[in-house]
């Protein structure tokens, strides 16, 4: 399913409410997903260049390009007020469709293979993660995995997580 038919009726508003007293907003989440999938499976699993770059920066107008793991209450809020929704969702969409193919030329022994840490470098150096310690963890979290824990963790199971947040956010915010 395309992230646009999930959260494709939301106002600009509604994606940067932040419905809990604590935590955070759909434009977040949307950015927080797409980025940690496209830095790890572009340029962990597929040893490729990731999808962003600086037009996409530019037109998603995003003041960041980390996963936003280290950003406070403040900044989330700020975050979500800035970005152009509807090109964060076409971002999140073509990082979608990059995975799809990189998993489809998978061979069984690429799903054994194990992090290189030229890849954690080279995110680190292209600023997905900051040196804050809420996001350089990441770097030390992705390099104790294979292929195939990538793939689990974080292609699926946190692109599910963060999803099932923002439909809860946003039957939330349809509520009030």
């Amino acid at each position: 399913m395309r992230l646009t038919r999930c959260v494709f009726d939301l106002t600009p508003d509604e994606a940067a409410a932040m419905p809990e007293k604590k935590g955070e907003s759909i434009a977040w989440a949307v950015w927080h997903i797409a980025r940690i999938e496209d830095l790890t499976m572009n340029m962990l699993v597929a040893r490729k260049e990731q999808v962003f770059t600086p037009e996409i920066q530019r037109r998603i107008r995003a003041p960041v390009t980390d996963t936003g793991n280290a950003l406070s209450q403040e900044e989330i809020r700020s975050f979500g007020k800035k970005v152009d929704f509807e090109a964060l969702a076409a971002y999140r969409n073509e990082v979608g469709a990059r995975t799809r193919s990189i998993v489809q030329a998978l061979s069984p022994e690429d799903v054994k293979r194990p992090v290189e840490q030229s890849g954690l470098d080279a995110i680190l150096a292209a600023g997905g993660v900051t040196g804050e310690k809420d996001s350089v963890w990441l770097l030390e979290y992705w390099g104790t995995k294979d292929v195939g824990g990538l793939l689990l963790m974080p292609a699926t199971r946190h692109l599910m997580l963060h999803l099932n947040d923002c439909c809860k956010w946003k039957a939330m915010l349809r509520a009030k």
